[in-house]
């Protein structure tokens, strides 16, 4: 009954608020902007906020370090199999730390273990590319829990504002005005968008920068595996 009460209330204001009459007279609108909106939400928007200013430093953040660190030499191997093979192990580390990339370090950390045997080499290898993959991972769980924090928040607000319109109804008795529930309406309405848009926003995002990481091992494991049969050629 009481959700009946509140749609009538609705309907009411809309036939209210209609343009032109049969009679030409003008009809009185009800615009909103953005910022509006926003303060309709009530507190509960702060968090929402701050969650989508994180979700964009983290994405942003970590989508030009993805970049940086998936540049791709294509003479790079080419180079290090010439100098590994005419004995100049200086060189060849001195150009690793030229490219300063996730890749090159990893070929460096095998260049400064030649001479041993290559199962130590190769341990030497995963280790560095394990932890080249976790700086790649930096606040990407951060940015997975802002996507789907920002909906539960959202949720939650639009409990505490159907919560606010029952209970100014109940308040009003028989004297029901739209007026008195418009606050609870716009908070469980205006909050829920807002979740829903930053946890959105936030999942693609997430995933846009967990596809360029795989991208970027892929790239690592290819290396590695050049590297190691580099070792195992014959030298001539």
């Amino acid at each position: 009954m009481n959700y009946l009460l509140i749609f009538a209330g609705i309907q009411n204001l809309a036939q209210s608020t209609t343009p032109i009459n049969d009679k030409g007279a003008e009809a009185t609108e009800i615009s909103l902007n953005f910022i509006d909106l926003a303060f309709k939400g009530g507190w509960i928007m702060i968090p929402i906020l701050v969650l989508s200013a994180i979700a964009m430093y983290i994405f942003f953040e970590r989508y030009y370090a993805i970049r940086k660190a998936a540049k791709k030499d294509s003479n790079f191997m080419n180079r290090i199999r010439d100098y590994i093979h005419d004995g100049k192990i200086d060189s060849a580390v001195a150009l690793c730390d030229s490219n300063n990339t996730p890749v090159s370090r990893m070929i460096s950390k095998g260049i400064k273990r030649i001479g041993r045997p290559l199962n130590d080499v190769n341990a030497a290898i995963e280790n560095i590319g394990n932890l080249e993959v976790s700086k790649l991972e930096k606040n990407l769980p951060t940015l997975a829990t802002v996507a789907g924090a920002a909906p539960m928040i959202g949720f939650l607000g639009t409990v505490m504002g159907m919560i606010q319109a029952f209970y100014d109804m109940s308040n009003a008795g028989n004297n029901i005005d739209i007026s008195l529930l418009s606050n609870g309406i716009y908070t469980a309405m205006v909050t829920t968008v807002a979740g829903l848009i930053v946890g959105i926003i936030a999942y693609f995002a997430y995933n846009i920068l967990v596809a360029k990481v795989e991208k970027v091992v892929f790239n690592m494991e290819a290396t590695t595996t050049e590297f190691m049969d580099l070792l195992n050629e014959p030298i001539k």
